[in-house]
């Protein structure tokens, strides 16, 4: 691994990054990876409850009176996806299902919320998606409709990472204030409300907690709602800006991943009496991976220094590196797998576990195709007149 991680010597970084690198190794070191366990929600917890020991998850859920750090973030989001996939997705959706609540929330809402998920003893979750609106956010029809000193809720939300057993969902519903995204507003719910059933857990193609929700006259009180009535679709992409970087990040880790186990595999596996590693066209297709790896590292840390030094909230460069590290991803294990041949497809290989859990960092918090949207609006903008 310490190919991969003598990069953190790039100008993006300050000391105290580099003193978080080695105790993300550390941490990593003191947990193996296990794809398969007796009971994964007890797994998940037990992950969350360590990462918070180690004073990770303050990373992605601050103490009250500081500020993100991205690179740290992404650092982060790297080491662990690099180790183990699993352990990224509960440490990013502790930030992910609170960054709406600590911006946006009242004194009260952080104060119950934020410490617990900061502890890792309080597994929160966002739910957004819906059977019939991923990547449409705004077409949405899960409704909040206002009864009295509260809310009603009703609808269904599908693919919703750490359902089952999240304490808290940060919950986007229509609440009707005006057409398409300002009609929506962002609540806090907590798991045992009535009204709120989960279904069964959705089997994705790579380790990973989710299932969906159902919400039937489900009650909440108005003062768990986030933020002020409109301003849902606001708190939900303010988590995404900060986090879609550090997806690009996760991709970065998973490729780099991939990478050392090619390595390892073409320099001691022969191929026409000679190691693979003296063929050229195996040459060729690791300067690939490599390349690919560091220009999407550069489009991952270059928007998280932007983000923290220049304070920089646009999506440009936060879409960019998502784009850029979840499709790199892709391709560097497609270019394993293909160097691995058929040991690449085997069930129970690592490459075939990395190409699976590689595959849906193009979709989640964002497709690739939105990303490429938001990308050329923001290019065109200065071009076209003004609606």
């Amino acid at each position: 691994m310490a190919a991969g991680w003598t990069l953190w010597n790039w100008p993006f970084f300050d000391p105290s990054h580099h003193s978080l690198a080695e105790q993300a190794l550390d941490w990593n070191a003191g947990h193996p990876a296990h794809d398969e366990v007796a009971d994964e929600f007890a797994h998940c917890r037990a992950i969350a409850r360590d990462l918070g020991d180690a004073g990770l998850l303050r990373h992605v859920v601050p103490e009250e009176g500081s500020d993100y750090d991205l690179r740290a973030i992404c650092l982060l989001r790297e080491a662990l996806t690099y180790h183990h996939a699993l352990h990224d997705v509960i440490f990013s959706m502790q930030g992910i299902g609170t960054l709406g609540i600590r911006k946006f929330g009242s004194e009260l809402l952080r104060a119950k919320y934020l410490g617990p998920c900061r502890d890792g003893r309080h597994i929160a979750a966002l739910a957004l998606t819906e059977p019939a609106s991923g990547s449409d956010v705004a077409n949405m029809t899960t409704s909040a409709v206002k009864d009295g000193t509260g809310y009603v809720v009703n609808g269904d939300k599908t693919l919703i990472t750490n359902a089952g057993f999240a304490d808290h969902y940060l919950l986007i519903a229509r609440t009707g204030e005006a057409p398409g995204s300002r009609g929506l507003s962002a609540f806090v719910i907590d798991a045992e409300t009535p009204g709120l059933t989960v279904g069964p857990p959705i089997h994705f193609i790579a380790p990973h907690p989710g299932a969906a929700l159902h919400f039937s006259d489900c009650r909440i009180s108005a003062d768990q709602m986030v933020g002020v009535p409109g301003q849902g679709f606001k708190v939900a992409m303010g988590a995404l800006d900060i986090f879609r970087p550090s997806v690009g990040a996760a991709g970065v880790g998973l490729a780099r991943r991939a990478l050392d186990e090619t390595m390892g595999r073409v320099t001691t596996r022969h191929l026409f009496g000679k190691p693979m590693a003296e063929l050229q066209a195996v040459q060729m297709a690791l300067a690939d991976m490599a390349t690919d790896i560091d220009l999407a590292a550069l489009s991952v840390y270059r928007a998280a220094w932007e983000r923290d030094h220049l304070g920089a909230r646009g999506s440009y460069a936060a879409s960019m590196a998502k784009l850029a590290g979840s499709e790199a991803a892709g391709r560097v294990v497609d270019r394993a797998v293909q160097l691995f041949g058929g040991m690449g497809v085997t069930q129970g290989n690592l490459i075939e576990q990395l190409y699976r859990e590689a595959r849906p960092m193009r979709i989640y918090e964002g497709a690739s195709e939105v990303q490429k949207l938001i990308i050329a609006r923001a290019l065109l903008a200065p071009w076209l007149p003004k609606a």
